[in-house]
C-alpha cells in the first residue's frame, strides 16, 4: 500500500476516556507524520497526552476505556485505528516496538526473564525455545545487562530498576522492529548506560533503517538523537520542527520555559561544620548466594560493602553510581528496611540497635520516595488515604485537622486536592511521583531519603520539584539523601556527594570539589558522560 515515504502517520487525531456514556477528551487533534529511518521525540510536561498517543499507535488501552471519535493511525499506510486485533496484535512487537515508562509494572512478575524474552521471539518468528534463550542472552549482552547469563533466570523483582528497564529494552528491539516507541527508556539509568542504550538505539535505527518515537522530558538526549521534535501541551501540539531550530528558536511561549527550565550549573556551598544528623559507619548489605539440594551458601552478593558516610542537618547528601551499585540497597538499609550490619546513627541514637518497637517513634522522623511511584502507591487506596495512612498510623491529629494537612502537601507539591479522592491509575507517571513526595511530606520529616524522586518528571516539573525541596529545606530545615543518576539534578541540589561503584564508596566529599576536581577515574567518566566534559 503506498504510503508516500511515512512509516507512520497521525492525522486528526482525538482520543478520549469513556466515562459512562460521557467521553473526555485527553488528545485534540494531533497530527504528526513519522519519516522511515527518522527520529522524531514528542516532548511535554506530565500529563499532557504524550503516553496515551504513542499506545494509541498499537492500541495498547481496552476499548471499554478509550474511545478514538476523529482521526487515523497509519502505519505503513494501513489505518491501525480501522484494522481488526488479530492484524493489531501481529504489529505490537514485530513490526513495531515499544518501550514502556515502568518496567516493574510492564514485567510479569511471575516469569523469568528469560521466559518473557523468548516468548516474543517465539510469537513473531516461530523459534524454538533453546534458540529463542540464545538470543535473549545476547539481547541482555547488547542492551548492557551484566552477568546476562544470571540475571536471564530472575525474576523483575531481583533486578534494579535501571536493569529491568534494559530487560524492557531487549524484548522491544529482539524482533527487530521498523518503528520502535521509546517512552523515557533511559528513565532509571545511570548516565554511562544511557549513553550505551541510546549509541545502540541509533545503530540499529541505522541498519534496519527503523524508525524512532522518542518519548522523554531529557531534553539533553532530544538534542543528542532527535531529527525533529514536537512539543506537547494540555493533549495539543504547540509545536514542531526541525531539532536545531526548536533549540534555537523555538516559536511557541512553552516551548521556551522548556528550555529554559535547566538545573543550575553551580553545586550549593557545603558547610562542613554543620551537626550531623545521620551517620552511617562500615554498613554492609550481603545477600547470600545458594546452590544445591541443600542450599548451602556458597557466596555473598555484596551489595553495600562497608560503606561510611555522613549527612549533615539541613543539607542534601547526593549518592549517585550506575543502577545495581548499591545506591537503593543503601537507602532501604538506613531505614531498616534491608538487614544489615554496621552502625547506623540518627542523631547518635543507634538505630541499628533497636528492635522494631523501639524504631517505630523514628519511622515519621525518616521518610523515602521510592524510585518506582506506581509500585508504591496502593492501587485500591485514593490519594487521600495513600497521603494519609502516615497520620494515621502514628496517631498525628483528628480527622479534620489530617484532611486539611493532606490538602496542604497536595496542594505544596503542585497536585489538585480536588483530585485527592481519585485512585493511582488515574493519574500519569509524574503526578503518581508527585503522590508519592506527599505521601513523605505530610509527616514532616527531619530526613528524607529521595530514589530517584524526578526521574519520570519532565524538565520543568523536576525544575518545580527541585525548587519545591530547597524551599521546604530552607524552611524546616530537612535534611537529604538524594540518589540519582541525573548528575544535573545532583549538582544543582547536593552540597556533599558520594560515588558508589560495587558496593563500594570510590570518592566523596562537598560537590563543589568533585564536580570541578574529580579524582577517581570512575567519577571523571560519570562527569564526561554527563557533561560531555
Amino acid at each position: 500500500m503506498e504510503h508516500n515515504g511515512a512509516l507512520l502517520q497521525i492525522k486528526d487525531l482525538h482520543i478520549g476516556f469513556r466515562k459512562g456514556e460521557r467521553v473526555d477528551l485527553v488528545v485534540r487533534g494531533i497530527d504528526l507524520t513519522i519519516q522511515e529511518n527518522e527520529t522524531l521525540a514528542l516532548v511535554g510536561e506530565s500529563g499532557c497526552g504524550k503516553t496515551v498517543t504513542a499506545q494509541s499507535i498499537l492500541r495498547l488501552y481496552p476499548e471499554r476505556f478509550v474511545a478514538y471519535p476523529q482521526g487515523q493511525v497509519l502505519f505503513e499506510g494501513r489505518d491501525i485505528l480501522s484494522s481488526d486485533l488479530e492484524e493489531v496484535r501481529r504489529i505490537r512487537g514485530g513490526r513495531v516496538g515499544m518501550i514502556f515508562q515502568e518496567p516493574m509494572s510492564s514485567l510479569n512478575p511471575l516469569h523469568t526473564v528469560v521466559r518473557q524474552l523468548s516468548e516474543t521471539l517465539t510469537l513473531h518468528q516461530g523459534l524454538s525455545a533453546v534458540k529463542a534463550a540464545d538470543l535473549s542472552l545476547e539481547w541482555l549482552s547488547r542492551v548492557g545487562l551484566s552477568e546476562p547469563e544470571q540475571k536471564l533466570r530472575a525474576y523483575p523483582h531481583q533486578l534494579s530498576g535501571g536493569e529491568r528497564q534494559r530487560v524492557m529494552i531487549a524484548m522491544a528491539l529482539a524482533n527487530k522492529p521498523r518503528l520502535l516507541i521509546a517512552d523515557e527508556p533511559t528513565t532509571a539509568l545511570d548516565v554511562t548506560i544511557q549513553a550505551q542504550i541510546l549509541e545502540l538505539i541509533a545503530r540499529l535505527k541505522r541498519e534496519l533503517a527503523m524508525a524512532v518515537l522518542f518519548i522523554t522530558h531529557d531534553l539533553s538526549i532530544v538534542r543528542r538523537v532527535a531529527d525533529r521534535v514536537a512539543v506537547m501541551r494540555a493533549g495539543e501540539l504547540v509545536e514542531t520542527g526541525p531539532v536545531e531550530q526548536i533549540f534555537t528558536r523555538p516559536e511557541h511561549p512553552y516551548t521556551r520555559a522548556l528550555l529554559e527550565a535547566e538545573p543550575s550549573a553551580l553545586p550549593p556551598e557545603a558547610d562542613m561544620s554543620a551537626a550531623p544528623l545521620l551517620r552511617v559507619g562500615d554498613l554492609k548489605v550481603w545477600f547470600p548466594i545458594q546452590r544445591g539440594f541443600l542450599r548451602r551458601t556458597t557466596g555473598h552478593v555484596k551489595a553495600v560493602d562497608g560503606v561510611t558516610l555522613t549527612a549533615r542537618r539541613g543539607q542534601t547528601l547526593g549518592v549517585v553510581g550506575e543502577s545495581g551499585s548499591g545506591k537503593t540497597t543503601l537507602g532501604k538499609a538506613v531505614l531498616r528496611l534491608e538487614a544489615s550490619r554496621g552502625e547506623i546513627l540518627f542523631e547518635d541514637r543507634p538505630l541499628h540497635a533497636l528492635s522494631a518497637k523501639d524504631l517505630r517513634p523514628f519511622r515519621p522522623r525518616i521518610q523515602i520516595i521510592f524510585q518506582d511511584p506506581y509500585g508504591s502507591l496502593n492501587p485500591r487506596m485514593s490519594i487521600q488515604q495513600i497521603v494519609g495512612e502516615g497520620l494515621e498510623v502514628h496517631g498525628i491529629g483528628d480527622p479534620a485537622g489530617r484532611e486539611q494537612r493532606i490538602i496542604d502537601t497536595l496542594r505544596e507539591v503542585g497536585l489538585d486536592p480536588e483530585e485527592r479522592h481519585r485512585y493511582p491509575n488515574e493519574f500519569s507517571g509524574g503526578q503518581r511521583q508527585r503522590i508519592a513526595l506527599a505521601r513523605a511530606l505530610v509527616l514532616k520529616p527531619e530526613l528524607i531519603i529521595l530514589d530517584e524522586p524526578t526521574s519520570s518528571l519532565d524538565r520543568t516539573i523536576q525544575f518545580q520539584v527541585v525548587q519545591l525541596l530547597k524551599s521546604l529545606q530552607a524552611r524546616h530545615g530537612l535534611t537529604y539523601i538524594f540518589i540519582s543518576h541525573d548528575l544535573r539534578l545532583v549538582r544543582s541540589l547536593c552540597h556533599e556527594i558520594v560515588i558508589m561503584r560495587r558496593g563500594r564508596i570510590v570518592e566523596s566529599g562537598p560537590a563543589r570539589e568533585i564536580f570541578a576536581r574529580p579524582q577517581d577515574p570512575y567519577t571523571k567518566e560519570l562527569l564526561a558522560t554527563a557533561f560531555g566534559t
